[in-house]
């Protein structure tokens, strides 16, 4: 559990509640609200958890925790869960979030134990990643906090346009911030590197009734995640095999390995020009269909051939 969520956590047993409304109020699964809740009662915590038709979740008393030293932009940021330090900054938050932990923190439990927050420490961003550049997300949540619609500037396929959109918030996934919207009733990821500026518009934003950030953010994620319709079949050499699980992720499914010491496998990609995800690995790995695949491979490592002429 991230401390963020603990913070989230304990801040939603002020009061009775239910798993239900805290898995919804922190963006988990059901059940990973009730391991959270077993790990809160395992580090001293008086969380009582009741089944059945009655039942609930709730801090015994004297056990809540007390926010009455916060500020409201302090209670505000602890809700903001998953970022890291170096997220909080790009943000343009990190301040008002480092004084409500610290807060929070206090003397600490005095049980003679290492606070878990002394031993764990994230970084969400891409191994040998630059500084992103684009808009900063520090620049765009103020018209985002206004509820408005939004006409970005964005690039695609080479070119700018203009596009309006339904903002539901932003996005920090991989390293990298997206604007999580809706464009004509349909949700959209917009890459904050791709945005080169924005024009917030007076109109309120139009979002769909009861949709929440987190489930529009899961809904694209998912997509992006599980590939395309393309299924370009490959053979890749064993040497080569927990390289290409740890690049390709869950786009690429690997079969049993042969005797020739080579795994079959399948590729999904939105797009044939996705083909080029795998150049890096030259000729351990080998296209085998479908045949405008292989086309492309082959135009494309001529392409290489031919600049090092």
């Amino acid at each position: 559990m991230t401390p963020d969520r603990c913070f989230s956590l304990l801040l939603a047993l002020r009061s009775d509640t239910t798993v239900a409304a805290l898995a919804a109020a922190t963006g988990v699964s059901e059940r990973t609200v009730m391991r959270d809740l077993r790990w809160l009662q395992d580090a001293g915590f008086p969380v009582l958890a009741r089944r059945g038709h009655y039942g609930g979740v709730s801090m015994l008393p004297g056990g809540a925790l007390d926010t009455s030293r916060l500020t409201p932009p302090e209670r505000e940021h602890l809700a903001l869960t998953g970022l890291d330090d170096e997220q909080r900054r790009r943000l343009g938050v990190e301040a008002v979030s480092d004084r409500a932990r610290r807060k929070v923190a206090g003397a600490g439990s005095g049980d003679g134990l290492i606070a878990v927050g002394d031993l764990v420490v994230s970084d969400n961003r891409p191994w040998f990643g630059p500084e992103p550049a684009g808009v900063s997300p520090a620049a765009l949540i103020g018209d985002l906090r206004r509820g408005v619609r939004l006409k970005v500037h964005y690039e695609r396929t080479g070119s700018m346009r203009w596009r309006t959109v339904d903002p539901y918030g932003l996005l920090a996934k991989g390293g990298r911030w997206y604007l999580v919207a809706d464009e004509a009733g349909a949700p959209r990821l917009l890459n904050l590197l791709k945005i080169d500026r924005w024009e917030p518009l007076r109109t309120p934003r139009r979002l769909r009734p009861g949709v929440r950030l987190a489930e529009v953010a899961a809904e694209l994620t998912s997509g992006w995640e599980t590939g395309g319709d393309l299924e370009v079949r490959l053979r890749i050499q064993g040497h080569q095999v927990e390289r290409a699980q740890r690049l390709l992720g869950s786009r690429l499914t690997l079969g049993e390995p042969e005797p020739d010491g080579t795994a079959p496998g399948v590729l999904r990609c939105r797009v044939l020009e996705d083909v080029r995800q795998l150049l890096p690995f030259a000729d351990s790995a080998t296209v085998t269909g479908p045949p405008e695949a292989r086309e492309r491979v082959k135009a494309l490592a001529q392409q290489i051939l031919d600049h090092y002429r």
